[in-house]
């Protein structure tokens, strides 16, 4: 009946609906995106009479650049007054890309407009205007991709003809990492359009899905079914809810105990659910757990009670004197069955199944304790891959035990010393000098010996004590940085690693000012090292590296390489290094590939003024091919292994007595 009723909705129906969508949102954003054009017009007119003074021709461009976004705005109104975004969304939706494209080709007029433009020189902020404003606009217009890239397109082809005609070294190689951001913009758009039809799309389906639902609902309550029936129900699949499960759980342990027999229960998580959720919509993510679900009932039969406990959750639970043997059983059928792909709107779809499962009497007393230790099984099944399945043994138990114990302890550690730091050594290659060091953490708890940074790290997050941690590591920073001018360190700097998370706890940008503050460190000397994840979730973390920016910090970006970095984004946020992931160092001397990469890296940091570090070298000759690749700087166990600070000086005398070494 749900398909039947979400088949009945046409294409012109869908296709009205989303040109409806688009061109109302795009009408939305155009007073905001006119006002930022026109701010920026007369910020590009002051940067370019910077050196030249005011010129008739660059007076000209701006009058020319507000004229557009004048017009812009009357069409705009006209489009309101007309209700044409509703009525004519096509024809709304035709001329605000027109509108777009001439704004565009208006400001990659820019460049040629001014005299002896200088494109790597003093006019590289004009460059950052227009890189900008071709950003934003693909940003903002996720929704109608067409638009967005009638202004951008021109933006950037622009930047890269004036940047090939510059004579200035470097011009052709930042050409074509402009080329290449381009190519970024045009896939993050057509990609995000793509999410935002389908999320229209999903939206008229779930309509007609709910109405079906509702009828369905209405068709039982004239049948006069009982309403204990629809309180234990999930009304979308059909099986038990999670009050009914929890019912269940209990009356089975009390009738194997009764019978002196087993009870295993089943947890079950669908694998990429919320990717193919969030990717096709939530209808899709319904026909998905239909579908699973007829599959469950049909592997278990009538041999097992089957609930769904919430999202993509599901259980089961299996009675008898051989309830173990047929759990494990069943958990390796549920698992062929989930490798097949699942069809969702006629296209076929991989999902899978992870599986963690627990037995009564022998892992668990009560009903909450074998739900928790077949929930401990399914996560560890995650853990380890997914599509699999796990039985509940000890050590889970043993493991969660001593994460609590970590974060039980952390806090007395952190305020009696226990927790210390160490630090690492950063060496510039070619003169073989130290040049900073890297800040780590470490713990020798009593009962549990060392402690690695990871748990520490993730102790302190469930335990609110990120921020107490941070300030620990940076405290132990700054009392380095004191020392270093003693020991003939005057510019050397110092980095400690913040993590993601922690953004979204406190303010890390102020509790690093008042440590630093406290000690009198010169910030230019405290490197703040960050993810990848980090600078892509500006939502959470932008206002707070904004904030490390104008503080006068260090920002460095960690293991990079291992994410999915935005080159805009590390231009924008004036990232001062980049830090190879150890994955690029290991064995290059033998990889050719690495070589590329490393070799490409360092082009790149050169050509944006980004200092690079490779991580984890352990090697002589490791050490020897970064430095003819031109890698600047290193770390590792080669270089140096983690101290603590008594024995820094110690150290450096070494390297003075032996400088091979």
């Amino acid at each position: 009946m749900l398909q039947d009723s979400t088949s009945q909705i046409n294409a012109p129906r869908l296709e009205l609906a989303v040109r409806q969508a688009q061109a109302a949102a795009t009408l939305e954003r155009l007073p905001t995106t006119l006002t930022v054009n026109a701010l920026v017009s007369v910020s590009a007119l002051l940067m370019s009479a910077i050196n030249r003074g005011i010129t008739t021709l660059a007076v000209v461009w701006c009058i020319a650049a507000l004229a557009t976004v004048v017009w812009r705005f009357a069409v705009g109104t006209a489009i309101k007054r007309r209700r044409l975004d509703e009525l004519k969304p096509n024809h709304c939706l035709r001329l605000m890309t027109l509108g777009a494209l001439v704004s565009g080709i208006a400001w990659a007029a820019l460049p040629f407009m001014l005299s002896n433009f200088d494109a790597l020189g003093v006019d590289g902020g004009i460059y950052i205007l227009m890189c900008g404003m071709a950003t934003g606009a693909v940003l903002l217009g996720t929704g109608h991709a067409i638009t967005a890239l009638a202004f951008a397109l021109p933006v950037h082809l622009s930047v890269v003809v004036t940047l090939l005609m510059s004579e200035a070294a470097g011009g052709h190689l930042l050409a074509l990492n402009v080329l290449a951001l381009t190519f970024v913009l045009y896939k993050s758009s057509t990609k995000g359009q793509a999410i935002v039809i389908g999320n229209i799309e999903a939206q008229v389906k779930a309509t007609a899905l709910a109405q079906s639902l509702s009828r369905a609902n209405a068709s039982i309550l004239s049948a006069n079914e009982s309403l204990e029936v629809l309180a234990n129900r999930d009304p979308l699949t059909g099986v038990a809810n999670r009050a009914a499960f929890n019912v269940a759980l209990e009356r089975g342990i009390e009738n194997a105990g009764a019978q002196n027999e087993q009870l295993a229960l089943l947890i079950l998580d669908l694998d990429r659910f919320k990717t193919i959720n969030d990717t096709f919509g939530h209808s899709a993510g319904d026909e998905l757990l239909l579908e699973a679900c007829h599959r469950l009932r049909e592997v278990v039969g009538e041999r097992g009670f089957i609930a769904r406990l919430g999202g993509d959750e599901f259980a089961v639970v299996i009675g008898g004197a051989t309830a173990a043997a047929e759990a494990r059983q069943l958990a390796s059928r549920i698992l062929d069955r989930g490798r097949e792909p699942f069809v969702i709107r006629n296209r076929p779809v991989v999902s899978g199944v992870s599986i963690g499962f627990a037995i009564w009497p022998e892992h668990a007393e009560s009903a909450a304790d074998l739900f928790v230790s077949a929930d401990m099984a399914l996560y560890r099944a995650k853990d380890e891959g997914r599509g699999q399945w796990r039985e509940f043994d000890p050590s889970l138990k043993a493991r969660a035990d001593r994460q609590r114990r970590i974060e039980q302890d952390l806090a007395g550690a952190i305020s009696s010393g226990a927790l210390t730091v160490v630090f690492q050594p950063q060496v510039e290659l070619a003169q073989n000098s130290v040049i900073g060091f890297e800040t780590l953490v470490r713990w020798t708890h009593p009962s549990l010996g060392a402690v690695p940074p990871p748990e520490i790290v993730a102790a302190a997050h469930a335990a609110n004590l990120s921020e107490a941690l941070t300030a620990s590591i940076a405290t132990g920073a700054c009392r380095l940085l004191t020392t270093l001018p003693s020991l003939g360190l005057p510019e050397a700097s110092v980095s400690v690693n913040v993590s993601p998370r922690e953004f979204e706890l406190y303010s890390v940008a102020e509790t690093l000012d008042r440590i630093t503050h406290a000690h009198g460190i010169d910030p230019a000397l405290f490197e703040i090292e960050i993810t990848e994840e980090a600078i892509l979730d500006t939502l959470v973390a932008g206002e707070q590296l904004k904030h490390i920016e104008r503080s006068g910090y260090k920002l460095a970006v960690d293991d990079f390489g291992a994410g999915h970095s935005s080159l805009a984004y590390l231009v924008t946020l004036k990232v001062d290094r980049l830090k190879l992931d150890r994955r690029f160092v290991a064995g290059i001397e033998s990889s050719f590939q690495n070589q590329e990469i490393v070799g490409a890296m360092a082009g790149l940091g050169k050509a944006l003024s980004m200092d690079i570090v490779a991580e984890g070298v352990e090697t002589a000759e490791e050490a020897a091919t970064l430095r003819d690749l031109g890698c600047p700087a290193a770390q590792g166990y080669f270089l140096g292994r983690p101290m603590p600070v008594e024995a820094i000086a110690g150290w450096l005398l070494t390297r003075l007595l032996t400088p091979a070494a």
